[in-house]
């Protein structure tokens, strides 16, 4: 289930980056970028282990839910705090000639 979640979330964050991919001041190149790359990471676990032990693709446990909205937090948290860094309003590092 994690894998579904964090392709659902890829997937939505993809087209969204590239309506505002001009200007992109919020950084969302990076939100995909950790999106995908995470989607990707969960793929190759996911065939690995099917390969290896068998059994089922995709978990649809419990479990398997919570760890994917953990996963989908901490990316959203990761670029939360880059965009915190850039700051593309200039609401926390404000210019000194204001």
């Amino acid at each position: 289930m994690w894998l579904i979640i964090l392709a659902f979330a890829a997937a939505v964050a993809t087209p969204i980056w590239y309506a505002k991919a001009e200007d992109d001041k919020y950084v969302l190149k990076l939100l995909c970028l950790i999106l995908w790359g995470a989607t990707i990471m969960v793929f190759v676990d996911h065939v690995m282990a099917f390969l290896m032990e068998g059994g089922e693709f995709l978990e649809l446990t419990l479990d398997a839910t919570v760890l994917g909205f953990v996963m989908l937090t901490a990316a959203l948290v990761i670029w939360e705090i880059a965009l915190l860094l850039k700051d593309p309003k200039g609401i926390l590092y404000k210019k000194k000639n204001e």
